[in-house]
């Protein structure tokens, strides 16, 4: 078992109207020592924006803009943006998160060159029915009856006036080009996916629907243990070690208490991210502190920052959708304890 050190609460709510009811589960990355954190923050009524501020240390808050940095602007988030990641890629910031309308939930980019102004690309993710989604993932094998249950809306077609989409969500960068090409994964339910493109532009419908032919060649990661048995998810942006590619991500398992999120461990391949080199069979970390275990959603810890100082790894999560907390550790002695579980051993 590797040692791990609860930090505690690092963010809380405030009385400002864009952040009253909660703020969660945000993006962080250290640029030349200075250390950004963009943070879902949550309005009545469940409208979500993305806060700013500035830790002057891995622990320690320092600037807090009053207002959010971005906020619902466009048709596919009038009801809210929501879990930011960032990265940066040759000079330029990608900061995705989930555009909700009310009706859908969709991976959206936003670029930037000096973290200040934002320019929205929009969603890169398909917008497609279920129903286009199962008739083509099927296509060539039998698709994981998991898909069904989590992502089949009774077969209606529109809500609130709004057509019904496929859910797409948790897009994250990897934070360099692979053999000169773009990755970020996603996540349809249960699983975890990979997406290559040498540029953006590529992802047009007629991407997609070839995609989702070859659906099973692009999943990544799919619940094994007991802790993410139900499903998994992206968490924080992958980190590269000599050993693979680190991914801190989430799992969920279905309990009588209700769904659990917990912090996952794994490492991937760092030519062919969608070859899993090794994976934690036990939570790296899961909800056991009042605060964890009650709030907005009980029973939540998910990961989706992380910075690495020295040899510490810090990693950022939202707990209980409620507030942001910290979780600090040795990255050595996790990734010693990663290649125990390599998957040609098992």
């Amino acid at each position: 078992m590797i040692e791990l050190k609860k930090e505690g609460i690092l963010l809380k709510k405030t009385s400002l109207g864009f952040e009253n009811e909660g703020v969660l589960n945000p993006a962080v990355i250290d640029d030349g020592g200075n250390l950004h954190l963009f943070y879902r923050a949550v309005a009545k009524g469940n409208y979500s924006s993305i806060g700013y501020c500035k830790l002057t240390h891995p622990l320690l808050v320092g600037e807090r803009d009053d207002v959010p940095i971005i906020f619902p602007q466009c048709s596919y988030e009038t009801h809210g943006v929501e879990d930011p990641r960032i990265t940066k890629i040759d000079n330029i910031y990608y900061l995705t998160y989930t555009g909700y309308d009310g009706v859908n939930a969709l991976g959206v980019l936003a670029i930037s060159e000096d973290l200040i102004n934002w320019h929205k690309i929009g969603v890169i993710v398909p917008q497609i029915s279920y129903d286009e989604f199962i008739r083509l993932a099927s296509a060539k094998e039998v698709l994981n009856e998991k898909y069904v249950r989590y992502n089949n809306p009774s077969h209606l077609l529109e809500r609130e006036g709004k057509k019904i989409l496929l859910w797409d969500k948790n897009v994250i960068f990897f934070p360099r080009k692979i053999n000169g090409k773009l990755h970020f994964l996603h996540r349809v339910k249960p699983d975890i996916q990979l997406v290559c493109v040498n540029e953006l532009k590529e992802l047009t419908t007629e991407f997609w629907q070839h995609y989702f032919l070859h659906f099973h060649q692009n999943i990544v990661l799919t619940p094994k243990y007991e802790h993410e048995v139900s499903y998994l998810g992206g968490g924080c942006p992958p980190i590269e070690t000599k050993y693979g590619w680190l991914l801190i991500y989430h799992g969920v398992h279905d309990t009588l208490k209700g769904y659990v999120y917990s912090a996952c461990a794994a490492l991937l391949d760092l030519e062919n991210p969608i070859l899993e080199i090794a994976r934690l069979p036990y939570a790296l970390f899961k909800p056991e502190t009042e605060w964890e275990l009650n709030g907005e959603v009980n029973n939540v810890c998910f990961p989706t920052g992380a910075i690495v100082r020295e040899d510490i790894l810090y990693i950022y999560y939202g707990a209980a959708d409620e507030q942001i907390a910290c979780a600090s550790l040795s990255l050595s002695s996790l990734l010693s304890e990663l290649l125990l579980y390599t998957k040609n051993d098992e």
